[in-house]
């Protein structure tokens, strides 16, 4: 079965940066299907990035556009995140997860197989 493993979060200082990574097990060649979320304490979980149309280039969320960057690896079956310029209010839990269909939308309700999730905290 799909298995999805993050890794990479951690405590960063304002304007730092930080790479995150979305290890898939039991994937074929639609590493295109994860996005990446994320979920700040008491608030809904959001979409960050994912790919969505078949030209293959990735949707990011205005929030981060400019900061974030999502990159396939698929020879290691694996999904990065860089996260640049972070603010506090990039303060949340982050996850990876699968669309449930090859093509659609980023929002959290189309995907499944989700992660463990990586803590990133962003304070001085």
């Amino acid at each position: 079965q799909v298995q999805l493993v993050e890794s990479g979060g951690g405590l960063v200082h304002p304007g730092g940066s930080l790479l995150l990574s979305c290890s898939a097990s039991g994937i074929g060649d639609d590493l295109y299907r994860i996005g990446w979320f994320r979920q700040a304490p008491g608030k809904e979980r959001e979409e960050v990035s994912c790919t969505s149309r078949a030209d293959g280039n990735a949707w990011y969320d205005a929030s981060v556009r400019g900061r974030f960057s999502m990159t396939r690896d698929e020879t290691k079956k694996t999904v990065h995140l860089q996260m640049n310029n972070l603010k506090g209010a990039d303060t949340a839990t982050y996850y990876c997860a699968r669309r449930r269909m090859a093509w659609g939308g980023c929002h959290p309700s189309l995907y499944d197989n989700w992660g463990q999730g990586t803590r990133v905290t962003v304070s001085s």
